[in-house]
Order: C-alpha cells, then sequence, then structure tokens
C-alpha cells in the first residue's frame, strides 16, 4: 500500500514569517495541532501547539496585556518552529511510514514528492484505516491463522484447498517469530459460505504439518464506541 493513496492532501501549512499570534489562531480555529511551515514554497520545518505554547509568555509574567499582544504579534514562526522535520516520499509504503513514526515516537509525517514539495500528511489514523481495509474485516470475513512448513508452495496448498470450496480470499499475513521452528504463521481472511467450514477444515488438518491454531468471525455489530 502506497503513502499517496492514503495520506491527506488538503493540508494547511504556515509561511516562516508568519507571526506567532497568528499561527495560534489558526491551529485553533481549524483544531489541529501541528502546522508544516513553508519558505518559498518549499517546506522548511514544522510547529506544533507545544511549541506556541512555550513561545508564549506565562500568565505569570509582569507583562501587560497589550505588551503580551504586541510580542506575540512580532514573534515570527522561523524563531519557534523545529527545522529538523521527519518527511517521506508519496510512494513510500504505509508499512515503512508505520515503522518510521513508531521507531521516532511520532504520530504523523510529511510527504513530499519527487521535487521536494509538500503534498501530503499522514497521521496514524491514516495508516489504520490503510490496514484495516488491506485485511478485508470490515466485510465480516473469517479469519484462519495456521502454522504451516516454512517452505515454497505451503501456503498455496492451504489457498487452493480453501478455493476449491468456494472461499475468497481477502488477505494473507505472514509472520515468523511466532511460529515454531522451521514453522511460519499464516492469518488468512476469507469470505466463505458457513456450511463449507467443517469440511474445508478437516481438509487442511489432514495436511501433514499444517495445524490451525485460531479460527474467529469477528463480531462487527455494537462496536465499543466513547458515546
Amino acid at each position: 500500500m502506497l503513502i499517496k493513496d492514503w495520506m491527506a492532501t488538503a493540508v494547511l501549512t504556515v509561511d516562516a514569517n508568519t507571526s506567532v499570534m497568528r499561527a495560534t489562531r489558526t491551529m485553533k480555529e481549524n483544531n489541529i495541532r501541528r502546522l508544516p511551515v513553508l519558505s518559498h514554497g518549499k517546506l522548511v520545518g514544522i510547529v506544533t501547539d507545544r511549541d506556541l505554547k512555550d513561545a508564549s509568555p506565562s500568565s505569570t509574567s509582569n507583562m501587560d496585556l497589550h505588551e503580551m499582544y504586541y510580542l506575540l504579534s512580532e514573534m515570527k514562526i522561523k524563531d519557534v518552529m523545529t527545522d529538523k522535520c521527519i518527511c517521506l516520499r508519496e510512494d513510500d509504503t504505509l508499512e515503512k511510514a508505520a515503522l518510521v513514526m513508531l521507531k521516532e515516537k511520532i504520530s504523523g509525517v510529511m510527504i513530499l514528492d519527487a521535487e521536494d514539495n509538500l503534498v501530503g500528511l499522514l497521521s496514524e489514523t491514516d495508516i489504520l484505516r490503510g490496514f484495516v481495509h488491506a485485511t478485508g474485516i470490515q466485510d465480516g470475513a473469517h479469519q484462519y491463522v495456521i502454522d504451516m512448513p516454512d517452505a515454497p508452495g505451503s501456503v498455496t496448498k492451504a489457498l487452493d484447498i480453501m478455493r476449491n470450496y468456494g472461499a475468497r480470499v481477502l488477505s494473507i499475513l505472514t509472520s515468523f517469530e511466532d511460529a515454531p521452528r522451521h514453522m511460519k504463521r499464516v492469518a488468512i481472511r476469507i469470505l466463505i459460505d458457513d456450511d463449507k467450514l467443517v469440511p474445508m477444515e478437516k481438509e487442511i488438518r489432514d495436511l501433514k504439518q499444517y495445524d490451525i491454531i485460531f479460527h474467529n468471525k469477528d463480531d462487527l455489530h455494537n462496536l465499543p464506541s466513547k458515546r
């Protein structure tokens, strides 16, 4: 999955010479926590609500309100922004973005095109949307987790059996760390008629060294909600 298919392309930005006061107002009005900073159309930094808060005079200072507003109107974003931007390319993958965000402990990255123009923002939510779409869980599919030999063609054997029972394969995920030695753990989501589950499972279990360790169909009704 490519970043360009999941990133947000409607990006609010701020010029490096914009005042701190104006940038603060933009964030509040649009309920956002960060703004990419541009200079002559190119990305030069990022400013967060934390940066702006740290730059603002403390409420306990001796500065009167008029002086405070004057200071904020004169202070420029380029004076308070972070110039070390973590960026990726629009043709990078969502998986790479997830790895970067996890490693750097950040909730979003800025996305550039081949000419280093800012073309989007990618957030944790965008990555989750992509992951949900790729797994097929939203279609009410059955998931099988199967330990099988770590050998060429082992996944194909299981898939051939599933397809012989009319299954439509939605996603396949493979892990080696969780599986026994010389095995791999494969999670497969399929759409299939319920009356074909038992004979299909039996045929898979009859394969040498194939172990169905989990089967489930997620209940998507009455999902937990804050409301």
